[in-house]
């Protein structure tokens, strides 16, 4: 597969089959996407990988959270800005309601959060969930320098047939998922990535995206 390709296959697949990632495929793809791009090389990522029992208990722990109508912890960063504008809002609302009709879900179902929160907490089914953690230290530039490092791993992942979904769900529940991995108060939870092979027969949504012409400007050529 090669890098365009990649990219294309790339998208956040929300049903996974049960079948186990191998420990290799893992290792390999972790390996190489220790050459990410880092502001002054400083690497500010820590990945924890939680797959089989451990992952199982922190799925059952966030669910009843989830299903017992807890908002969850109180949040480190914002997940969006406050009031947002067009054209992000216009995009953030159609692809809400893209991923609630694949889902099964009503926009206007009552226990629509709950649902959704549930869904969430269950990794979809992947067998297998990346959290990616910052020192409390670091800035606006090291942040980016893990999102680069996510976006590697995850095209990585597509390279070897997997599918993956980054859930920034996963720090309502922190204080859950810290326990579980054994993180200190000196780090922050970014997000957590669900790993996996995409189960067969789940409807597939892939979200429109803007023209290259609405956020690209050409100067000088």
């Amino acid at each position: 597969m090669d890098v365009y390709e990649a990219v294309d296959g790339r998208r956040a697949v929300r049903a996974f089959s049960d079948e186990p990632v191998p420990q290799e495929v893992l290792e390999r793809v972790l390996t190489a996407a220790t050459r990410a791009p880092s502001s002054g090389n400083l690497q500010p990522w820590h990945a924890y990988v939680v797959a089989g029992e451990p992952l199982a208990e922190l799925k059952r722990r966030a669910t009843a959270r989830a299903l017992a109508g807890d908002p969850g912890d109180e949040r480190e960063y914002p997940m969006y800005p406050a009031g947002l504008a067009s054209p992000y809002m216009g995009r953030f609302a159609a692809a809400a309601a893209q991923r609630y009709e694949a889902l099964g879900i009503e926009r206007d179902d009552p226990d629509r959060p709950m649902k959704i929160a549930a869904l969430n907490s269950e990794a979809f089914g992947a067998p297998l969930v990346l959290f990616c953690y910052l020192d409390r230290t670091m800035g606006p530039g090291q942040w980016a320098d893990a999102g680069m490092y996510l976006q590697t791993v995850m095209l990585l992942l597509r390279a070897e047939g997997l599918h993956s979904c980054p859930q920034v769900m996963w720090t309502m529940y922190r204080k859950t998922v810290s326990q579980m991995v054994g993180a200190d108060d000196e780090l922050v939870l970014l997000c957590g990535v669900s790993v996996g092979f995409e189960k067969v027969g789940a409807p597939r949504l892939r979200t429109g995206r803007a023209d290259m012409t609405e956020t690209v400007k050409f100067i000088g050529l």
